[in-house]
């Protein structure tokens, strides 16, 4: 596939929505799990509470990467100038 959002450098502000809606719900969700898991103490609510923490120090790098290539974009290839013929006269310099 050669899709235009899948390289690098394109569509970074929709990449950007996306991991910065999922990086919202992940940590909503390590919160809950924490608060659940300190009322409760059920195990899996702790192994949930360190998975979601995880995911959020994942799609916090995800977040920034996005931003930095927004920042610093990519320069674009521009067109090279046809290379003088060999047998051109030098141009004349102007006289100050």
């Amino acid at each position: 596939m050669d899709l235009k959002v899948l390289k690098c450098g394109n569509c970074e502000e929709l990449k950007l929505g996306v991991h910065g809606a999922a990086l919202g719900i992940v940590a909503l969700c390590g919160l809950y799990n924490a608060a659940a898991w300190l009322s409760r103490r059920e195990r899996h609510l702790a192994v949930n509470a360190v998975l979601y923490t995880a995911l959020t120090i994942w799609e916090q790098q995800h977040v920034s990467h996005h931003m930095a290539e927004m920042r610093h974009p990519q320069p674009r290839a521009v067109p090279q100038a046809e290379p003088a013929p060999l047998d051109a006269p030098e141009p004349e310099p102007i006289a100050a």
